[in-house]
């Protein structure tokens, strides 16, 4: 392994989520284009951020980009559920997808909490 995000298991289940997510974006309808882009551009951020979070050295700035990833995959979950709730693709392809998606936010919440904590941001080391 040459990078940091390499050793992140949460890496690796966003990079499988970025296929997931890139197959249901090219399984959408024409004029769907809103949510094509809308997937594709959170589904990479999830990847991206959780890869700067990785490199980066102080625990603020690792909590900080690990918490744009936990919000990326969130949106992701929303743009899901559009593409369920529409019936614009197979619901159990989207259902394998969220499957995936609860595993990478479970995965980044946990890189959140880790990372406030060493930082002192956790609430339990706050400053009254």
């Amino acid at each position: 392994m040459r990078f940091p995000h390499d050793r992140l298991d949460a890496y690796a289940a966003a990079a499988d989520f970025v296929v997931a997510a890139d197959k249901i974006a090219l399984s959408l309808p024409p004029g769907r284009g809103y949510i094509v882009n809308q997937l594709r551009r959170a589904s990479s951020s999830i990847q991206s951020n959780l890869a700067e979070g990785a490199g980066e050295f102080s625990a603020p700035d690792k909590a900080r980009f690990y918490r744009f990833a936990l919000r990326s995959a969130t949106e992701c979950a929303a743009h899901l559920d559009q593409c369920r709730n529409l019936e614009l693709c197979d619901a159990r392809v989207v259902e394998a997808a969220k499957e995936l998606l609860d595993r990478v936010i479970a995965m980044t919440t946990g890189l959140v909490k880790r990372w406030s904590r060493e930082s002192g941001g956790g609430r339990g080391n706050r400053e009254r």
